[in-house]
C-alpha cells in the first residue's frame, strides 16, 4: 500500500496508524503532539535546490539559490544543460555541484529519469534510482521523496536527528547508524516517512532545537532537516484513500 503525505491531514492519519501499528510510539506522540507537515517544491527545482545547498550555511545556500532562479526564469532542466559551466560557476555553484545539476539535466532531457514519478514507485526502489545518479547520495534522496514529492514511506536513515531521537526515544545504548536505521525502521512500514516527521518533533522536543534545514549538512550526507512551511499542494483523493485505508488497516 503506497501513502502521500499532502496534507496536514494525511500526516495526522498517518501517524494515529502508526501508534496502532507500534505502541511504542504512542509516548512519543504524547510528548511532541502532533506533528507538522514539512513539504518543499517538487520536480527538478526541488531537488535542484537541496543539492545546491549541501555543505553550505543557510545564508550562502539562500544566496545562490536566489542568484540561480533570478538567473534562470523558468528554472528548467533546459536551461541547466544548455548553460555553460563558468556562469554556473560565477553564480557561486562548486564544480561537483555543477557536475551533478548537469548530469540530472540530461537524463531528464534523454527521458531516463522522471523524477516525479517516484511519488508513485516502493520507497527503496525510488531511493535506488536516485542514489544512482551522480551527485546523489543517500540523504539527498530521502530528503526529496519525502518532503518534495510526499512519498509516506521515505525513510531518512542516514539523518542525525532522527538517528539521536530514536536512540533516545527507543532506549538504545548508542546511536544507531545509517545501515542499523533500516530494520529499526521496518514496524513502520509503509508510514516511515510519516515516523520520520514524528522523531523530528521528538528530537525538536527533548533537545529544545531544531536540526539543520535540508540543504545545509554538517557533512555530507549526514544532514539533519528542520520544520517546513507547511504543505504547498492540495490533498489528492487518492492521497486521503490510501491515509484512511492505512487507519483503518488495524481495524
Amino acid at each position: 500500500m503506497l501513502v502521500h503525505l499532502n496534507s496536514q491531514a494525511d500526516l495526522e492519519d498517518a501517524i494515529h496508524a502508526l501508534v496502532k501499528q507500534d505502541p511504542r510510539l504512542k509516548p512519543i506522540l504524547e510528548i511532541t503532539g502532533m506533528p507538522a507537515l514539512r513539504r518543499r517544491e517538487p520536480g527538478f527545482a526541488g531537488l535542484a535546490h537541496i543539492v545546491c545547498g549541501q555543505q553550505l550555511s543557510t545564508a550562502s545556500a539562500s544566496t545562490i539559490w536566489g542568484r540561480l532562479t533570478a538567473a534562470f526564469d523558468p528554472f528548467d532542466p533546459d536551461a541547466l544543460r544548455r548553460v555553460r559551466a563558468d556562469r554556473l560557476g560565477r553564480l557561486g555553484l562548486s564544480a561537483a555541484k555543477i557536475k551533478t545539476l548537469k548530469g540530472l539535466a540530461r537524463e531528464l532531457a534523454a527521458e531516463r529519469l522522471n523524477i516525479d514519478v517516484l511519488a508513485n514507485e516502493d520507497a527503496d526502489a525510488a531511493h535506488n534510482t536516485l542514489t544512482s545518479l551522480h551527485g546523489i547520495g543517500p540523504w539527498t534522496a530521502d530528503v526529496y521523496l519525502l518532503f518534495c514529492l510526499g512519498h509516506g514511506d521515505a525513510w531518512p536513515a542516514g539523518d542525525l536527528a532522527v538517528q539521536e531521537a530514536v536512540k533516545i526515544g527507543l532506549k538504545l545504548k548508542q546511536r544507531p547508524t545509517a545501515k542499523q536505521m533500516t530494520p529499526l525502521a521496518e514496524p513502520w512500514r509503509p508510514l516511515r516517512g510519516a515516523a520520520a516527521h514524528l522523531w523530528w518533533s521528538y528530537y525538536r522536543a527533548i533537545k529544545k532545537r531544531e536540526g539543520v534545514i535540508a540543504g545545509e549538512p554538517r557533512a555530507q550526507e549526514t544532514n539533519s532537516v528542520s520544520n517546513y512551511v507547511a504543505v504547498a499542494k492540495p490533498p489528492s483523493v487518492k492521497a486521503k484513500i490510501a491515509a484512511r485505508k492505512a487507519t483503518g488497516s488495524k481495524t
